[in-house]
């Protein structure tokens, strides 16, 4: 595995990502990350810590010079829990919860963001208050989006050999028959 090619493969889809959707300091970007997916493998069957530092390396430094709070989800094995930062954890009002990822429960990719993430917290989830998301693998982080979640399309389809989705979000459109919107479609609150 050419784990060079993974992080550009994966700074191209944040960057496309991010250059996509309409965003504020402060939002939350979400990610499911599964390295066993990435290396050609059942989600959940061979994690990588090599694999997750690469994606990491293109992820983390976008996503904090983008002005976001990083989350990042663990696997079922955790009952999905969050890391991400103290500051993101207390301006969202966000549940702490003890738990440590490892290898074999939380994945490689929440373990690399434990490690990597500065004043990193553990929390039960987001609230569903993520602006903008990305799921490698399959690892189903929709319940993290603020809705409504619109999917970000893109020609580049994988990271390594797992699939991956982009999703941003915008607010609902509400009212009846009377409702006028505005020309310019708001951002995604």
């Amino acid at each position: 595995m050419d784990y060079t090619e993974l992080t550009r493969q994966a700074s191209e889809a944040v960057d496309h990502l991010l250059a996509s959707a309409e965003y504020r300091k402060g939002d939350i970007f979400i990610i499911g990350c599964s390295t066993s997916e990435i290396v050609g493998k059942r989600i959940g069957s061979a994690s990588s810590e090599e694999a997750a530092k690469a994606v990491m390396d293109a992820i983390l430094p976008r996503v904090t010079e983008a002005g976001l709070y990083l989350a990042v989800q663990g696997c079922e094995h955790i009952n999905r829990a969050i890391c991400t930062s103290r500051a993101c954890m207390e301006q969202y009002r966000l549940q702490e919860v003890w738990v440590r990822p490892w290898l074999h429960a939380g994945g490689a990719f929440a373990s690399e963001a434990y490690n990597r993430i500065p004043d990193r917290v553990m929390v039960e989830n987001v609230d569903a208050q993520a602006a903008l998301g990305m799921d490698i693998g399959g690892t189903l982080i929709g319940m993290h989006l603020h809705p409504v979640v619109v999917p970000v399309h893109t020609e580049q389809r994988k990271i390594g050999e797992a699939s991956f989705i982009l999703a941003k979000t915008r607010p609902k459109y509400v009212g009846g028959p009377r409702a006028q919107y505005g020309d310019d479609e708001p951002a995604h609150r």
